[in-house]
């Protein structure tokens, strides 16, 4: 039998930036481009970053977006791990856009914030009749592919969003394919474990959405969008 080497392979830990909130008390919808994190965004945030912590972890490389939910989220898990390391920016990552409500006609409006995330999409498939899946698809796999090219690191940790993380997630489901699977959960602060070898089918997936301040996700049983959309439903009826 001959000698068997062992892959060598990196380790990429892909978080969802923590909770925020798009509607003020009064029902007002908040500019997605500079909403903070709420309190519960900050404790999971926290709780990322203890059992980064208490792992040992260490982090090569921080990555994010660049919109200012994923920058304090990485700050704060940064703060807990006891690393002086500035998040670095990448633009092809931010959250997918949608377009302007007032646009599409109200029939499909219930559609446009369910559809996105809804099984296996079509790449037509637009958010809000703003960017398609498609267009996510084509901003967000080559930067993977440049950070997968970089050499220099070990462990990277990126900071990203829900549409993001899914188009990521998907695509190393499918061992470097093109793809995207709607129904992955991705809770706000979860953490994904994904590791990659040298060769651009060599994607291990060693775990999906582990949220550490309810790693089991006890009291959840819809998703963003939908939380979303009863929210945007109770603002109309208001307005």
């Amino acid at each position: 039998m001959s000698a068997f080497t062992l892959p060598k392979r990196r380790r990429i830990f892909l978080m969802r930036h923590g909770d925020v909130t798009y509607f003020d008390a009064s029902g007002r919808a908040i500019d997605p481009e500079s909403v903070p994190l709420n309190e519960n965004g900050r404790v999971q945030a926290t709780a990322a970053g203890d059992l980064f912590a208490a792992q040992g972890i260490r982090f090569d490389r921080v990555i994010v977006s660049g919109l200012p939910r994923t920058l304090e989220t990485a700050r704060r898990v940064l703060a807990q791990t006891g690393q002086a390391i500035e998040p670095e920016i990448e633009p092809a990552w931010e959250e997918i856009r949608g377009g302007k409500l007032a646009h599409l006609a109200p029939e499909d409006i219930e559609a446009s914030f369910l559809s996105v995330f809804d099984g296996v999409v079509a790449e037509s498939t637009r958010f809000l009749g703003g960017e398609s899946i498609g267009e996510l698809l084509d901003r967000v796999l080559p930067a993977i592919d440049a950070l997968r090219r970089d050499t220099a690191w070990d462990t990277v940790l990126l900071v990203l969003h829900g549409g993001v993380n899914r188009a990521i997630l998907s695509h190393a489901i499918t061992a470097g394919g093109r793809a995207f699977f709607g129904h992955l959960a991705q809770a706000t602060g979860c953490i994904n474990a994904l590791d990659v070898g040298a060769e651009p089918r060599d994607w291990v997936i060693r775990a999906l959405n582990h949220s550490p301040p309810s790693p089991l996700h006890r009291d959840v049983r819809h998703t963003t969008m939908e939380m979303l959309y009863a929210q945007y439903v109770e603002y109309m009826k208001h307005r």
